[in-house]
């Protein structure tokens, strides 16, 4: 069948709202029935889209590929967290990795809650679950569900790392009724 919005034929078609589509059409189709109506109601000439078609890249794959070769290289691809800046496009630790690494030693050798320990330390219990978890403070990148060695230095060792991260478990672990 032909692509309701742009008439092209497909073999492999998608059909959304009972209405076939190209692949192209089906990524930007909105996911409410209202705002599909009105999507497949603005026709479009399917050779439009056909650079689309020819050279296979959808929006974002260029980039994704590129941050996936940096990541490979030992690059942090998001914004440096807590403890590290970044000086020449390398992560460097700054004043606050003590404090990262007094938080770690803390959490470890007292028994404080979630909520008054991230009150002492000034962060959201969120924000103080994503450090206690963030792998980039052993000298590693985590990016698309990858581990890579960072060209960083670590802040906290694999021992500190890997007992909070026990500790945090048994922690977080659901409370019996």
């Amino acid at each position: 069948m032909a692509c309701k919005k742009c008439g092209y034929q497909e073999k492999k078609e998608v059909i959304l709202f009972g209405s076939p589509l190209c692949s192209i059409c089906a990524k930007f189709a909105p996911e409410k029935v209202h705002d599909f109506q009105d999507y497949v109601a603005e026709q479009i000439d399917w050779k439009i889209l056909d650079s689309f078609r020819k050279y296979g890249q959808h929006s974002g794959d260029k980039q994704k590929s590129g941050m996936q070769k940096m990541a490979t290289i030992g690059r942090l691809q998001t914004r440096p967290p807590l403890g590290y800046d970044v000086v020449n496009g390398n992560l460097t630790p700054n004043k606050d990795a003590v404090r990262v690494h007094s938080l770690f030693k803390t959490f470890l050798a007292r028994n404080y809650s979630l909520n008054s320990l991230s009150k002492n330390f000034s962060l959201s219990v969120n924000g103080l679950k994503k450090v206690l978890t963030n792998r980039t403070y052993l000298g590693e990148i985590k990016f698309d569900g990858r581990i890579h060695k960072g060209d960083h230095p670590a802040i906290i060792s694999p021992e500190i790392f890997y007992a909070v991260q026990r500790k945090l478990k048994d922690y977080l672990r659901p409370r019996k009724k």
